[in-house]
């Protein structure tokens, strides 16, 4: 890319970690590129676009990252960017920025080498149809995630409700009662693994359809409603906070399981072909195939 120099690239970099690493559950990279824009006064060349379409700024960026994600030092997962433990070591000692890319250049050739015997030096600051194949995939996974993540957050509740219910059935589990509209008690679902619920353990399910994570004080009512045998299955659309997942992973005496979007989601993948065409339809789903060339 011409104009774009490795020292530039790197101070660009060395910013967007500024931007990830305060956050260690990481940001959605949407969310980092508008904040790293920010903070950098970009060239009129980075500010424009290309003839084919989309943004020279947020393309350098992401082209750039690849290298990082190569050398160890950032982590990607639908659409969300996360700094590793060698990428924080990274941004700590290679302070220059042209240093800094560079480092990751070189990771990057190390790990291509161990991939193949025949490497271009300078592949990694080229625009190899293997790049712009991940950036495309890349795009297009995050763009996939942030509409089933929007979809699921702007369900009617019950509706929510019923689509955990329908995970549990694929799951093998046997429905014996979901709460109707209005007060519940503190429980949305009851679930047992045999027809009637003859054999232990019961299993007790609440479901949040709401923003905000849930606290401790919102698991800890949910586990007081535990028997003793009981398992406890806590649903948020909004997440945890770290105290309450911290909370939930020290019991000893009663079991519980906490399930985000993305738990709910990964296992909705994985049990889609058990679903019955009704329950499938509550959040129908589509692969697309991309061609992955090897980066």
């Amino acid at each position: 890319m011409p104009e774009i120099t490795r020292c530039r690239t790197g101070e660009m970099l060395r910013q967007l970690f500024e931007v990830l690493l305060p956050v260690p559950e990481g940001v959605q990279a949407r969310e980092a590129l508008a904040e790293l824009e920010k903070r950098v006064t970009l060239t009129p060349y980075e500010q424009g676009e290309y003839a084919s379409g989309g943004r020279r700024f947020e393309k350098i960026i992401r082209f750039a990252t690849v290298d990082l994600v190569k050398a160890g030092w950032l982590h990607k997962d639908k659409g969300r960017w996360t700094v590793t433990d060698d990428g924080m070591k990274a941004y700590q000692t290679f302070t220059d920025p042209e240093a800094f890319y560079k480092e990751a250049v070189r990771l990057f050739h190390q790990w291509k080498a161990s991939q193949s015997a025949d490497v271009d030096v300078d592949e990694s600051e080229e625009e190899t149809p293997a790049k712009a194949a991940t950036i495309t995939l890349e795009k297009a996974e995050e763009q996939a995630w942030y509409e089933v993540d929007q979809y699921l957050r702007s369900m009617n509740p019950y509706e929510f409700q019923e689509i955990v219910a329908s995970l549990l059935r694929a799951m093998g589990y046997h429905i014996s009662w979901i709460a109707p509209p209005g007060k519940d008690g503190g429980i949305d679902i009851l679930a047992a693994s045999d027809p009637l619920g003859t054999r232990p353990p019961r299993i007790k399910v609440q479901v949040k359809r709401q923003a905000q994570a849930v606290a401790v004080d919102g698991l800890r009512s949910f586990m007081a409603l535990l028997g003793e045998g009981d398992v406890g299955i806590f649903v948020s659309v909004g997440g945890f906070t770290k105290d309450a997942a911290a909370e939930a992973r020290a019991q000893e005496k009663r079991k519980i399981t906490l399930l985000d979007n993305e738990d709910l989601f990964e296992l909705w993948i994985k049990y889609q072909n058990k679903l019955n065409d009704q329950d499938r339809r509550r959040l129908p789903l589509k692969p697309i195939h991309f061609l992955a060339l090897e980066t």
